[in-house]
This record gives structure tokens, C-alpha cells and sequence, in this order.
């Protein structure tokens, strides 16, 4: 199995199989952050936070997050009141974003900083193989109809957050020529995948590092 429904496509369709790069459980989680896009409109990294003298942000509401998480989201909330539900879930979806669209192109240099190093590993063994077949993805993120959390842990200041994504994917495959091999651009697929962030709230470092990616 894989984590995410465009490299099951990719498993499908011409028998390589990538369950290592977002399909397992690291066990080695570390942290990320997440912010709303800049003016430029280009996706931040960072997790938000209120402006000093700025009232905090009240409880969110129930759709950001799952029933299940609601008191992992509130211990969060508790440890850090600048903690903003709706811009997390924001910056989390410009990181799915620019991480998908960095595994396509086969180069993820740009998303290594907020990669778990064993997830960042994985990757690059991916795009070795697909380099190596003669592969290329032309893969479009069409939409993210959903995110919301479905699970938040606090223990000893550190914060895990996984995040569950709905989105539509269109897929090709082609070769070193350009042929397609398999897929449509014409054809979005409906992906469910679950990303898990993790960050250390006692450290001055905002960033949050995806640790875990799977499936559902």
C-alpha cells in the first residue's frame, strides 16, 4: 500500500511501489510551522501566531477539527494561546501543496527544511527509482476540497497535529520522451491522505516538521 492515492497510481500503473516514502509510520518524529500565504500569495511555513496585544483567537469551531481531537486541541490551545486553528489548517495546505508538487517535479530541496530527515530519505530514494525507470509525473493538484484535524497530542510541550486532506489529483505518467504511459490530466482522482506535524512548543524554533504521511 502507499499514503497517497498518486503514488498508488503510480504502483498501479507501472508496478512501482512507494509505501516507503509516505506510506510508513517514521517513529522518528520531530516538528514544522505553518502560516497563511504571504502577500505575494506564496505558501509560509509557519504556524500562526497572535500579534503582541492582540486578543487571542477563540476556540475554533467544531468542522476544523475532528470530535476525536477536540481535547488534544484544546490541551494545544492551553499550552499555547497563540495557537490558531483556521491559520494552521491553512499553512498546512500550502505545505501538502508545495510537498506534492516537489515529489512530482523530483526535486524536494526546497520543502527539505520542515522534512523529517527519514521522511526527506524516503523521498529521495523515490525520485532516484522514477529517475533511474525512465519515469516523469505531470501530476496537478486540481483542489484540496477539505482539511481538518483529525488528531492532536500534547506531551511534555511537544505538539503532534495530523491533519486529514480531501483532495482531487489528476495523474499522468510519462517517459523520458514524454509519452504517456498512464493517467489523464482530463481525470482528477479523490485522494484521503493524513499528514502528521510535530513541534516543540518550548523551543523558539516556529517551524513544525512533517513527520508521518498515510493514507486512508
Amino acid at each position: 500500500m502507499v499514503s497517497i492515492i498518486i503514488l498508488a497510481l503510480v504502483a498501479l500503473f507501472i508496478g512501482l511501489r512507494l509505501y516507503s516514502v509516505l506510506g510508513e509510520r517514521t517513529g522518528h518524529e520531530q516538528k514544522l510551522t505553518l502560516k497563511p500565504a504571504d502577500a505575494e500569495g506564496s505558501p509560509a511555513l509557519r504556524p500562526a501566531s497572535a500579534a503582541p496585544g492582540q486578543a487571542q483567537p477563540a476556540e475554533p469551531l467544531d468542522t476544523a477539527y475532528l470530535p476525536t481531537a477536540g481535547p488534544g486541541v484544546r490541551a494545544l490551545l492551553a499550552a499555547d494561546p497563540s495557537f490558531d486553528v483556521a491559520r494552521f489548517l491553512e499553512g498546512a495546505q500550502g505545505a501538502y501543496r508545495m510537498v506534492l508538487e516537489a515529489f512530482w517535479r523530483g526535486d524536494i530541496d526546497e520543502v527539505r527544511f520542515f522534512l523529517d530527515p527519514d521522511i526527506a530519505a524516503a523521498f529521495d530514494g523515490a525520485i532516484a527509482e522514477r529517475k533511474a525507470a525512465g519515469q516523469l509525473l505531470d501530476n496537478r493538484l486540481i483542489a484540496i476540497e477539505q482539511a481538518v484535524i483529525a488528531d492532536a497530542n500534547l506531551m511534555s510541550r511537544v505538539a503532534t497535529v495530523t491533519v486529514r486532506f480531501e483532495a482531487d489529483i489528476a495523474a499522468v505518467t510519462r517517459d523520458s520522451d514524454g509519452n504517456v504511459i498512464a493517467g489523464s490530466l482530463s481525470d482528477a482522482v479523490q485522494t484521503r491522505d493524513r499528514w502528521t506535524f510535530r513541534r516543540d512548543l518550548s523551543s523558539s524554533d516556529p517551524n513544525w516538521i512533517l513527520i508521518e504521511t498515510d493514507d486512508e
